[in-house]
């Protein structure tokens, strides 16, 4: 028999914050990019996901987010760290 590891594999995913108006929540658009079956043409794809923040993110902020168990109807990832933040014009 094989002993079980304790790693848990959560999905991660990078994206820009696109709204910080709520509190303790953002808003982050995560874009990939996905080859069409047909035509060959790279297609942008995104998503919006709802995610827990507690470093405070704002607006135009690189960040990663994590899956975890559902806080609420429509949140179930959380900010795990911020890649850059916005620059300020």
């Amino acid at each position: 028999m094989t002993e079980q590891t304790n790693e848990t594999l959560t999905r991660t995913l990078q994206g820009t914050v696109t709204s910080s108006k709520m509190q303790k929540t953002v808003t982050v658009l995560v874009e990939r990019k996905v080859k069409h079956p047909l035509y060959g043409k790279y297609v942008v794809k995104s998503k919006k996901y709802h995610a827990h923040d507690e470093l405070g993110c704002n607006e135009g902020d690189k960040v990663e987010i994590a899956e975890c168990a559902p806080i609420s109807k429509t949140k179930s990832w959380t900010v795990t760290k911020v890649i850059s933040k916005a620059e300020i014009i």
